[in-house]
Formats: structure tokens, C-alpha cells, sequence
């Protein structure tokens, strides 16, 4: 029957498909076969609701068989002829109690409460006693029971018979079932596409032959929709190509958005490349054979790899299987190891990307290795972009815009703070930056005191210099004492505790 509620759908789907002015869907429509004949046997054979298993019978609409539609009667009247039978046994032995009844251990049977036993007729055959009552059959009753019950056999057997040809009949039409499935869902895939194109403020993409991708304000299609309403996605313009720009280093801080652009320009290619619209103002898309990414990896510890050996084995596979059209997604390449091996290995796959004989493969690559920056000074289709970001009063604005040019700061404990982190981590944590960057402008040559001024809990007034007493001293200068309320004075000292690390 669902079949049948299917092709019946065939019907208004091919009307609209034929009516459409695009000459695609009216190709559509006069594939589309609503399998007449098929469908108005399954409706005329079938009752319009059959249960889900066929032994439970009801399956064949009244009117397909004669010989069904006597059996069936003989179902029906039964009930009728037991009523009958035993008004008929109570007139004539005068035991206003008894009754006929059924189970499926003995079939049907009199049953005669003990008080008046003694009025049952010789012919009577005792089946079953009981505390109260006796249980009896009579010829009549065991003729009746063999009739009734090989009714039953012979209806469920007959409907399996005739279920089973209508099956037969339909396998028949099961290409032409097939074909307009796959119609079916090639125009729910292009309604879906027309609906979010609609919705989202889609546009349609070029689609050419060129080594170029060329997209003016690119949006996220997964990202925008789950923003709030208030906060507008920010668009981004982005150009690759194989002669002056294939390859963009892109550095920012986290949380910045590089990885949603690196993942954009994919979707956006993707999108334009299977027949949808895409979030752009305008999009070119020289056509790819190969979207390789390598963003993110997760541990196979089961296996004995770790984060770092899966990075490399997905990296691997994509220096291997590299071609002219290729796109390839690089984020965070060398994170997984120490610092100057991560810029190496990194640095070599850019330049191995650059160079390759044969395959310029257009690639974007988020990195936080700042030193990979100098590459663009030697390397002629390597181009520098950030993420850009504004600072103001010791706070990081993420602007979203992807600028021309390097950046040389990632920000990284301004994000620390922004996620919770204690402010006495994040205090020592840019102390010991301070440090570490004379360390480099010193050659090499570590500060004297980085490890003897490293935090404890165990704090001493006598330790002037440290970030904990400097944040307390500093609360405590700019706290009106004589306007401070208790609640708040209550509020001050648990955030002095959980400076110093007290619960």
C-alpha cells in the first residue's frame, strides 16, 4: 500500500515538473510513468489500512475473491451461530447458566456450573473439570469447531496466495519503480538546493575551465545560519590561482576564523560543483578534481598512533596523490610535534607544494608559525593574509576580515583569558612571554630568574614583584571602602581566593 501511496505522489510531482519553465524539469517530467495499471490493482486488491504482518489476515479487500468472500462470512456469522446454539441448549435443558465459550487449548466447549450438573443431557462429553464448573463438548459443537477453524486456515492461506501474485505482478514494473525514485530524489535535491538558495540569499556560480577560484564575499553556509541575529557573519573575498597566487599562508590568532575560511572556500566549491548556489556575492570556479583537507586529527591510540603520526600519515597521502586542480586545505600542519620541528616540516610542504613539477595545487594554509611569513620573499606564488584583529584597552576585537599580509602575533593569552582561565595564570603567563621574547632578542641566552619567579600558592608579602600581589593590591587601591556594600566586600575576597587558588 505504500508502494501505492508513492506512485500516487508521482502523479502531482510530474504535473509540476511538466508545467516548469526550466526545459531540465520538463525533461524530468516525461520520464516520470505513475505505473497506472500497477497502482489501481495494488488499491483495488488491498484493504486501504493491512496490518504490518501478512499471517495476521485482513490483508485482501473484500471483492478479489468469491471463495475469500464465503470463508469470510463463515468468519463473520460464527460468532452468531454460537449465540444461537447456546440459546438453543439453555431452553432445552433448562440451565440458565451455561454458556459456550473458546481457548486454544481445548476449541469450544459448554461449560456448566456444579449446581446444575445433574441436568446435563446423556450425549454430552466431559472435557474439563474445575473448582466450580464442568467443561463439556458435544458432536455438534466439534463439527462446528472443524469448520470454523479450517475457515480460518484456508483464509490465511488464500491471502498469502493472492498477496503472493500480486507481488509477482508488481516486480514486473520494478525498473520503472526504480527510475522514478531516482527522478523523485534528483528533484528533492534541486528543490532543496532552489530552497536554501532562496532562504540564504544564494547566488549561481560560474563554472569554467580555468586553474583559478575566484570568490567575492564568501560566507560559511553551516556557520551564518547558526549565528545570532544581532551578529552579522563577516564575508570574505578569496582568489586562488596557479601563476601568481596558489598558495595563501594565513595567520591570526585563534578564534579568529581561519579555519571557517578555510572550510568555506571548500564548501563554496563544492556547492558550485555539484549544481547549487552558493553564499557569495559572486563566485568563478575553475573546476576540481580533488579537495584534500587536513584540519584537526584525532588520536588512534588502539593502533599505537598518535595525534601527531595520524597528521603526518593524512599529510603523506596528500603530497602523494597531488594534481593540477587540486584544492587542498592545510591547517595547523607541524602542531602536533616541538616548534622547530612543527616550521619545518611545514615549511617543506609549502615549498614542496610551491615547487612540485607538475601540479601547482591551489592551497590555503593556517599556520602559527609566523616564520613561515619569510616565504613569501622567495617564493613567487606564495602570498601572505592574515585575520585581522583590533586591540583596545587590553581586549581583542576578532574582526573576521582576511587583510593582505602577515601577522606576528597570535594572541594566545589574550584566548586564555577570554575562556576562564585564573587571572594569576594569565598574569605569569605574560611575564614569562616578556622573558622568553628578550630570551630571543638576547641570542639565545636565557633571562636570569625565569624558573626562581615562577608562581606558588604559598604567597609572601615579601615577594613584591609577584603577579598574584600585584592583581590583590591592585583590587584593593581601587576599591572605595567607604561605599562598598557587604555583599560586595563578600564578593571581592572570594575572587582574592580563587586568585591565590583557595576554595
Amino acid at each position: 500500500m505504500q508502494l501505492k501511496k508513492s506512485l500516487d505522489v508521482v502523479i502531482p510531482v510530474k504535473e509540476i515538473c511538466k508545467q516548469s519553465d526550466n526545459e531540465s524539469l520538463r525533461s524530468l517530467a516525461e520520464q516520470f510513468n505513475p505505473c497506472a495499471s500497477i497502482r489501481k490493482r495494488i488499491g483495488r486488491e488491498l484493504v486501504k489500512e493491512p496490518p504490518n504482518a501478512l499471517n495476521k489476515g485482513n490483508v485482501i479487500a473484500n471483492g478479489v475473491s468469491e471463495e475469500l468472500d464465503e470463508l469470510r462470512n463463515m468468519q463473520q456469522s460464527g460468532r452468531k451461530y454460537i449465540m444461537e446454539m447456546q440459546e438453543r441448549e439453555v431452553r432445552k435443558t433448562g440451565i440458565t447458566s451455561l454458556k459456550i465459550d473458546y481457548n486454544n487449548v481445548f476449541g469450544y466447549y459448554i461449560e456448566v456450573r456444579n449446581t446444575h450438573k445433574d441436568k446435563v443431557p446423556q450425549g454430552w462429553i466431559r472435557k474439563q473439570t474445575l473448582v466450580s464448573a464442568e467443561r463439556y463438548i458435544t458432536q455438534e459443537l466439534k463439527e462446528y469447531e472443524t469448520k470454523i477453524l479450517g475457515a480460518e486456515e484456508k483464509i490465511l492461506a488464500l491471502e498469502a496466495e493472492l498477496f503472493a501474485a500480486l507481488v509477482s505482478a508488481t516486480t514486473e514494473y520494478i525498473p520503472v519503480i526504480q527510475l522514478n525514485a531516482s527522478l523523485i530524489a534528483r528533484v528533492d535535491c534541486l528543490q532543496s538546493f532552489a530552497r536554501a538558495a532562496i532562504d540564504n540569499k544564494y547566488v549561481k556560480p560560474v563554472i569554467n575551465d580555468s586553474h583559478s577560484i575566484r570568490i567575492e564575499q564568501g560566507r560559511h553556509p553551516v556557520i551564518e545560519v547558526f549565528l545570532p541575529p544581532d551578529k552579522p557573519y563577516v564575508p570574505n573575498d578569496m582568489y586562488l590561482d596557479n601563476v601568481e597566487q596558489q598558495m595563501i599562508v594565513i595567520t591570526g590568532p585563534n578564534m579568529s576564523g581561519k579555519s571557517a575560511l578555510l572550510r568555506q572556500t571548500a564548501l563554496i566549491t563544492l556547492m558550485a560543483q555539484i549544481g547549487s548556489f552558493v553564499p557569495a556575492k559572486s563566485a568563478e570556479i575553475g573546476y576540481v578534481d580533488k579537495i584534500f583537507t587536513r584540519v584537526g586529527a584525532s588520536d588512534n591510540i588502539s593502533q599505537g598512533e598518535s595525534t601527531f603520526m595520524v597528521e603526518m600519515t593524512e599529510a603523506a597521502s596528500i603530497m602523494n596523490n597531488l594534481s593540477p586542480r587540486s584544492l587542498l586545505l592545510l591547517d595547523e600542519i607541524g602542531r602536533g610535534t616541538r616548534t622547530y620541528d612543527g616550521i619545518s616540516i611545514a615549511w617543506a610542504m609549502a615549498e614542496y607544494i610551491h615547487e612540485h613539477p607538475a601540479a601547482r595545487a591551489k592551497t590555503l594554509f593556517a599556520t602559527h608559525y609566523h616564520e613561515l611569513n619569510e616565504m613569501e620573499n622567495s617564493y613567487a606564488r606564495i602570498k601572505n593574509y592574515n585575520v585581522s584583529v583590533k586591540e583596545l584597552n587590553d581586549r581583542v576585537i576578532f574582526l573576521r576580515k582576511l587583510v593582505r599580509g602577515g601577522s606576528e602575533h597570535s594572541f594566545g593569552i589574550h584566548v586564555a583569558q577570554m575562556a576562564g582561565m585564573p587571572k594569576s595564570i594569565v598574569a605569569r603567563a605574560e611575564e614569562i612571554l616578556k622573558e622568553l621574547e628578550a630570551t630571543r632578542e638576547n641570542k639565545g641566552k636565557p633571562v636570569a630568574g625565569l624558573s626562581q619567579k615562577r608562581e606558588g600558592y604559598q604567597l609572601s608579602f615579601f615577594q613584591l614583584d609577584d603577579p598574584v600581589l600585584k592583581m590583590i593590591r591592585d583590587e584593593i587601591k581601587k576599591t572605595d571602602i567607604n561605599n562598598i556594600t557587604p555583599l560586595e566586600a563578600m564578593q571581592k575576597l572570594s575572587d582574592i581566593k580563587a586568585w591565590v587558588g583557595v576554595k
